[in-house]
């Protein structure tokens, strides 16, 4: 699965994600839930255009700078 993600950058680089694609499809941010940081990462739980949740990861080192999907969850549907 190819990931893509085109960042918001405000005083720093690739602040948040605004949208990012899977493969042909592209998804719009619709909403940043929650956001928590490693050593050199910074993860984004966000709710996607689809309805669906993702947790991007954004890796950023010195030698490094690379997104990868760790997490997809389906909508609830609630009747």
């Amino acid at each position: 699965m190819k990931l893509r993600v085109k960042g918001y950058s405000g005083p720093k680089a690739d602040e948040r994600p605004v949208r990012f694609q899977l493969d042909d499809r592209e998804y719009l941010v619709e909403e940043l839930l929650d956001q928590w940081h490693g050593r050199d990462d910074t993860f984004f739980k966000v709710r996607a255009d689809d309805g669906n949740l993702y947790i991007l990861r954004h890796k950023l080192s010195v030698t490094e700078d690379t997104w990868s999907l760790e997490a997809r969850a389906s909508r609830m549907r609630l009747f």
